[in-house]
């Protein structure tokens, strides 16, 4: 089992750990977690044991980087429940357009936006509608340009959690041309890296499709995908109010949502992307979109979850609509399967602070 973290010390300078028994212990020499994962296997497990040796910081004492700076970042949406959401938010009756299903789509992020957990979010100047958005997203391992899906898995590095920031009413009255400032302004990372090697135990099956849906193209149909292109992992959004904070009261939970809602695999993601020549590169992020599932207690952000228009009653008696100044949003999640001990992929928090005043 293997989680790779940058943390930074005292005095600015940022260390390479590895994740044990709830500490971190340094990597000799220090190397990119990128550079780490694409080691021999027998020489990256030589620097895990002379780690054991070194330094093993508490991860609650940790100050932690951002473990892997994208190069570039691309959004998928794949899971259906959150179009339907979004659809009935905007006014329709939740239909799932078919192209849906013919193949994966996403949008470009903001790479340059990317901020470690814990770093403060400032509320974004123009926006009454502050959301979180629960994802998770898969690091490229190297170059990528026309592989086929049966290949696509030796091109993951590891996972981890994304939170999307999103200024929904800026979002939509961008909409007409396309996202700009309503979700670019942060996007924030959970302080580890998961191995892929060692999420290969919480491999399961990919849900079946709607039998009425169109069919996938023939470049993303492989029975070994429809076999493990899942992952067996349970993921929860948590908010801790300013309230609840002065109250010591515990964090109440938004979202208690699995992968198994999704309906294309990173596999399919990979192959998609690339197979028309539009290569990815080592060190690129690739998001899942938000993991709504069917349930309202599996919806993955604010908007669906009230609809936009009737708030969460908290567990406090507090209601909320939207984020606030003050609010803290948690994300956790654990890969769990019977017989495996669990691994867990560290909190991905932000607190939102008061937006930038421009007055002169």
């Amino acid at each position: 089992m293997a989680q790779y973290a940058r943390y930074v010390e005292a005095n600015g300078i940022e260390h390479t750990g590895r994740v044990q028994h709830g500490k971190l212990q340094d990597v000799p020499g220090d190397p990119q977690i990128l550079d780490l994962l694409s080691m021999p296997a027998a020489k990256r497990s030589d620097l895990d044991v002379r780690g054991g040796r070194y330094q093993k910081l508490p991860i609650q004492d940790a100050v932690f980087a951002v473990p892997v700076q994208p190069r570039a970042m691309r959004d998928f949406l794949v899971f259906e429940a959150h179009i339907a959401g979004m659809k009935k938010t905007e006014g329709g009756d939740g239909s799932v357009p078919p192209a849906w299903y013919e193949a994966p789509r996403f949008l470009f992020m903001n790479p340059w936006s990317v901020v470690p957990t814990g770093a403060d979010i400032p509320m974004p100047p123009f926006t009454q509608r502050l959301d979180f958005e629960l994802e998770v997203a898969m690091i490229v391992k190297n170059t990528v340009r026309d592989v086929p899906i049966e290949e696509a898995s030796q091109h993951i590095a590891g996972f981890c959690l994304l939170n999307d920031w999103s200024a929904r009413d800026v979002q939509y009255w961008e909409s007409v041309l396309g996202p700009f400032q309503g979700k670019a302004f942060r996007s924030t990372i959970s302080p580890w890296v998961v191995t892929a090697e060692a999420l290969a135990p919480f491999r399961e099956a990919m849900p079946a499709r709607p039998a009425d849906a169109p069919l996938a193209p023939p470049h993303l149909i492989d029975a070994g995908n429809e076999v493990d292109g899942g992952l067996s992992i349970r993921f929860f959004a948590h908010l801790l109010t300013p309230q609840m904070r002065s109250e010591g009261a515990t964090a109440a939970v938004l979202t208690d949502t699995w992968f198994s809602a999704g309906s294309w695999s990173f596999e399919q993601m990979i192959t998609h992307h690339a197979i028309g020549g539009c290569n990815l590169e080592t060190g690129d992020l690739i998001s899942s979109g938000t993991l709504s599932g069917e349930e309202l207690s599996s919806a993955a952000c604010l908007v669906e979850i009230t609809g936009g228009r009737v708030p969460v009653e908290l567990p406090n008696g507090e209601r909320r609509l939207w984020l606030e100044d003050g609010d803290e949003l948690v994300m956790t999640a654990r890969a769990e399967r019977e017989g495996f001990v669990p691994i867990g992929f560290g909190a991905c928090a932000g607190l939102v602070v008061p937006a930038v005043n421009f007055a002169p």
